[in-house]
């Protein structure tokens, strides 16, 4: 059964008097925002969906608060679940922060679940609640927006076809082995089917890999000949396991429920892999980006060049970030592919003038969101000052309106928007996203988005205190 908290600890408050711990200041002010209570309700609302009685039977849960709590501790101080555990177990300042107090605290894998059951939707608007919240403290006034991209990496290897092909043929083998177990004897089924192909595939993305260190022809047509072996040991692989695919789904066993959906997921994943390796070897086609796999496990990973000195090519998700006046983040969003940053001018004015109930007076951006039609619109909508540089030639009247002592000052404040992009990369972890899946990787930024959120209105309230 679903709990909403423990008890309050009479004893507790008595040996952390005794002790004379005091609590950081800015987590004092974090303890306080995350006591409101349409916060607790929205990760409620999702934790009792976990079964269809949830609230009324079972043994009970481990509480919504502590399970809230832990979770906002583990990507405040940038925790691993198991070490948010230790953690917590280890400090009496936690154990009150996460209102445990004498309780056992919840494990790992029972916290891992918390996350899990925690939708991106939950979390949007989990983050407009810290807004508004904001807002009410006056830690912001909602007068200044500045929006601007970054890259997200996902947690993949660098991709390289013959690494994909030998993913494959290992994710394809090793079920194979399991579904071995339970496939009944029939004549289509024999034990050549359920062949392990994995040290094949391996030995021959070896080959590869050392004729791609040489320079001469003679490597160049050793390493096609590496290659088309791989091809084939893969496309095997693939045939294997469509034949076992197709019995497994005619005898209709609910053992291989889970065996038919990782066929099902990977065998056109590794489809794909084959048909951009043999256009981008054989036929030496220049695959576009939009039609690449580069992650059988990480699909949705998308291939983004952005131009930057020393990270010219990334790999994972651009994610749109809007931060208003004070440092609060009020909106990420998770885009497709690589779209222009032209098209995110208009939703990031939208949502700021829905969060807010009016415009921005100030609205700005980076020179790759400028058009025409772009700042027509945020001056329609109500905006007094827009800041959108005009990349390329400019007109001596441009060159003028962008010289006005006004455009100066807030293209000097837009410039504070790359160093919250990368505080919150160094310290709540958007540089890299360590969880799996679309819905995964949103959770993952919005957690990082929340956590600095919450850091910068502890800091601001402590030192109105102070």
């Amino acid at each position: 059964m679903l709990r909403d908290r423990y008890e309050s600890d009479p004893r507790f408050w008595a040996i952390i008097e005794y002790l004379a711990i005091e609590m950081e200041p800015e987590l004092a002010q974090i303890d306080k925002v995350l006591e409101d209570d349409e916060l607790f309700q929205l990760i409620k609302n999702d934790l009792a969906k976990r079964h269809p009685h949830t609230l009324e039977t079972g043994r009970n849960s481990t509480p919504v608060e502590v399970g809230l709590r832990m979770l906002a501790v583990k990507r405040l101080y940038q925790f691993p679940y198991r070490e948010t555990e230790w953690h917590t177990k280890d400090s009496l300042v936690l154990r009150w922060f996460c209102r445990v107090y004498f309780n056992t605290v919840p494990d790992h894998t029972t916290l891992n679940r918390f996350a899990l059951d925690i939708e991106p939707e939950t979390l949007h608007a989990f983050n407009e609640r810290v807004t508004a919240i904001a807002t009410e403290l006056k830690v912001t006034r909602g007068r200044k927006l500045r929006t601007d991209g970054t890259v997200v990496e996902t947690d993949i290897a660098y991709p390289r076809d013959s690494k994909l092909l030998v993913d494959g043929v290992r994710v394809l083998s090793r079920t194979l082995k399991r579904a071995k177990a339970i496939v009944q004897e029939t004549a289509q089924v024999s034990a050549a089917t359920f062949r392990n192909r994995t040290r094949s595939a391996r030995k021959q993305a070896h080959r590869v890999a050392n004729y791609a260190r040489r320079r001469s022809k003679n490597a160049k047509a050793g390493m096609k000949k590496a290659y088309q072996r791989l091809v084939k040991v893969t496309q095997a692989s693939i045939q294997q396991a469509q034949v076992v695919l197709e019995v497994l789904q005619a005898q209709s066993l609910q053992a291989s429920d889970r065996i038919i959906e990782v066929l099902e997921t990977f065998i056109p994943r590794v489809e794909q892999a084959v048909d951009q390796t043999v256009r981008r070897v054989f036929l030496e086609e220049s695959v576009p980006a939009r039609e690449k796999i580069v992650s059988l496990f990480e699909p949705h990973t998308a291939v983004i060049r952005r131009g930057k000195a020393g990270k010219e090519t990334e790999f994972g998700r651009k994610v749109w970030l809007d931060e208003a006046d004070g440092g609060v983040v009020t909106r990420w969003q998770v885009l497709e592919g690589n779209p222009s940053d032209t098209t995110q001018w208009r939703p990031a004015i939208d949502h700021h003038i829905e969060q807010f109930g009016k415009p921005p007076y100030q609205a700005s951006a980076d020179r790759g969101v400028y058009s025409a039609g772009n700042e027509a619109y945020a001056h329609r909508r109500g905006v007094k000052r827009v800041i959108l540089p005009q990349p390329g030639y400019k007109t001596e009247e441009r060159r003028q309106y962008e010289a006005q002592s006004w455009f100066k000052r807030g293209r000097r404040f837009h410039a504070g928007v790359e160093g919250r992009i990368s505080v919150n990369k160094r310290k709540h972890g958007l540089d890299r996203c360590l969880d799996h899946g679309e819905d995964g990787f949103d959770k993952w930024v919005g957690w990082g988005v929340i956590a600095g959120n919450l850091t910068v209105m502890g800091r601001a309230l402590a030192a109105k205190v102070v």
